[in-house]
């Protein structure tokens, strides 16, 4: 899989931009990466990412993988759950991360349905979404004995595969809504108990969602993969968090855990009102931003 974007026609000019690797971009974080960051002691970064533009941003950080998470659905495709996500959708918007990313590990999670009817369809699917779309891992929720028997499955085809317990929003009206948890001890214990499962059925990492944070702790600590959190914790070995969330696109969403970095929200409704209102009042474009007739 290329893991180089191809140029693209520069609207200023005409000419070409450099791709991620043209910008010295590091060496591609792969999955051996995660175990050796765990072995080291090394906190692992993770984003979501849904488009190319953001993909070039997160090129040239410190980010150690990516995840295009079925939370497009509700992020990007303005579903009210990650249920109705295809997956077409998921190679339509994981290609075009791909155009734009080069260095983090590309993951892209499995939609509901893509694993749960058997193996054979979870591995097929698994297939489609790393060959279709360029990632290198895949993501499922749970880890029920048919989760580890899918997992089994597609990693004995050599597709990488990210676990994924707490809460898993593909379960969401089972759960009852979006609840923390692992509070109650026997569901503590079940949720320890399917961890190892999971690292035994050949998962190379683990994603612990909206979990008691020394709940994560004892679970990082009984793994040798390594778990990234997201309402978990600090205990977690890695973060995940949704771009769009930490930027402050999504002012909305305001959940215990998120921190926003940026709030990039205000900039954009800033710059959207002093647009109309140049346009508005005929201040842009200036003579400056026109071109001029030919002599």
């Amino acid at each position: 899989m290329d893991s180089v974007a191809p140029g693209r026609d520069d609207h200023k000019g005409g000419t070409t931009s450099s791709s991620p690797t043209d910008q010295g971009a590091r060496k591609p974080v792969t999955v051996r990466d995660f175990l050796a960051m765990k072995r080291a002691g090394e906190r692992i970064a993770v984003l979501t990412c849904y488009d190319f533009l953001f993909a070039e941003l997160l090129s040239g950080s410190a980010i150690d993988a990516v995840l295009v998470g079925d939370s497009l659905g509700q992020v990007v495709l303005g579903y009210r759950t990650t249920i109705p996500v295809s997956v077409d959708e998921m190679i339509h918007h994981t290609a075009a991360v791909r155009r734009g990313l080069a260095g983090p590990l590309l993951i892209v999670d499995m939609p509901f349905l893509s694993y749960q009817v058997s193996d054979q369809d979870a591995l097929r699917n698994a297939g489609r979404l790393v060959k279709e779309s360029g990632a290198e891992a895949v993501k499922l929720e749970g880890g029920d004995p048919w989760a580890l028997s899918r997992i089994r499955s597609i990693v004995g085809a050599g597709i990488p595969v990210m676990g994924h317990l707490g809460l898993t929003p593909q379960s969401v009206h089972r759960l009852g809504g979006y609840r923390v948890t692992g509070r109650e001890r026997d569901e503590a214990d079940l949720l320890l108990e399917q961890a190892v499962n999971l690292q035994e059925a050949g998962c190379f990492s683990l994603v612990l969602e909206m979990v008691p944070a020394g709940l994560a702790g004892r679970i990082s600590r009984a793994l040798d993969v390594p778990t990234i959190g997201i309402g978990a914790g600090s205990a977690c070995d890695g973060q995940v968090l949704v771009l769009p969330d930490m930027l402050g696109l999504n002012p909305s969403f305001q959940p215990r855990f998120l921190r926003q970095f940026a709030e990039l929200g205000a900039a954009a409704r800033d710059g959207i009102a002093d647009y109309a209102a140049s346009v508005k009042d005929g201040t842009y474009p200036s003579e400056g931003e026109s071109y001029p007739d030919a002599d």
